[in-house]
């Protein structure tokens, strides 16, 4: 991809500033309904109904949680949707035992993995700067930017879940080792966390746990 330039560069420019503007005379904010939807009053998940969701939904999913914003528009984050019963078996040896039926009872669980050598698709990504030289023989600034960006799309990937209406569960309790041989072994992809994503059974949710006030954990400087 190339970037504009020139007139073109102009025009682009102009088109982006008048489309956020026209964004925010359309919607000034989300109404309260949809903020307890997504963050307020969502709530993690731990059972299933047997609701089905379609690949269309998941391409949607996609398709809202890409425009999340990451550094220098890296993008490092890959998604595997694993729905099949062989790939569930492959995914529940990495699993404590405590979560494998959290996992089997999901309609999908997504392997949210990002690529380390993501900086090579930086031409189509950043079209206007070549920003390939700060990642090129430095590992450790290529896996802490991958692991950074790739955790703030995990988490687009769940709102942008709960805004179609689809309820999330993430799970930290597995091994990425283990994940990383049975999905990724030959390549430069590393997972992160896993997602459920399907429809709750909400029979069993229990109570909602504390969370800090502003005064907590907020100051200014």
């Amino acid at each position: 991809m190339t970037a504009p330039v020139g007139s073109d560069l102009d025009a682009a420019r102009a088109k982006a500033q008048d489309d956020h503007r026209a964004l925010h005379g359309r919607i000034e904010r989300l109404s309260d309904d949809a903020i307890d939807l997504i963050l307020r009053a969502a709530r993690s998940h731990y059972a299933w109904t047997d609701k089905p969701v379609s690949d269309a939904l998941l391409h949607e999913l996609y398709d809202i949680m890409i425009n999340g914003a990451t550094s220098m528009n890296t993008l490092p984050a890959r998604f595997v949707f694993v729905k099949s019963p062989e790939g569930k078996a492959r995914l529940a040896k990495s699993l404590k035992p405590q979560n494998v039926t959290k996992m089997m009872g999901a309609p999908v669980t997504a392997i949210i993995a990002y690529d380390t050598d993501f900086w090579h698709e930086l031409p189509f990504l950043f079209p206007h700067e070549d920003r390939r030289h700060l990642f090129d023989g430095n590992p450790e600034y290529c896996a802490d930017t991958a692991y950074r960006n790739g955790t703030l799309q995990g988490a687009y990937f769940m709102i942008a879940a709960r805004a179609l209406g689809l309820d999330v569960g993430a799970m930290s309790g597995f091994s990425n080792a283990i994940v990383d041989t049975e999905f990724f072994t030959g390549t430069t992809l590393k997972s992160n966390f896993l997602c459920n994503i399907g429809y709750a059974d909400e029979s069993a949710l229990f109570q909602k746990l504390p969370r800090f006030s502003f005064d907590d954990v907020c100051s200014f400087a």
